[in-house]
């Protein structure tokens, strides 16, 4: 077991304890975090957007086409955007640190900006 350390889109950080062979998404889950992720991992919603981190980027399995074309749907991605479900927890991600998006924020939760 490791931990994935992620920042809500209040701004909070949380690390949680990662199962290996589960989906980040699920380990998101599976913690509370607030995490809209409609289609449950299938890769067909783009709910589950995230930001990784620069520096684990690079440390992540390559983007394949149909979790691009969902990326491709959202109105705001940057470099480091992934979707969570796509990201299946190993030992070498021990300490992935992240970032929850505003795209996956459940319906009815508002973000609070600081004034």
């Amino acid at each position: 077991m490791g931990i994935i350390k992620v920042q809500d889109q209040q701004g909070k950080f949380h690390e949680l304890e990662a199962v290996e062979g589960w989906r980040v998404m699920e380990i998101i889950r599976e913690h509370g975090l607030p995490i809209k992720a409609e289609c449950g991992g299938s890769c067909a919603c783009a709910t589950c957007q995230v930001e990784v981190a620069p520096q684990w980027a690079q440390k992540l399995h390559e983007i394949r086409d149909d979790e691009e074309d969902m990326l491709d749907s959202l109105p705001v991605v940057t470099d480091y955007s992934r979707l969570s479900c796509q990201i299946i927890y190993q030992e070498e991600l021990d300490g992935l640190e992240l970032r929850l998006t505003d795209a996956s924020l459940p319906d009815g939760i508002k973000t609070e900006v600081a004034a």
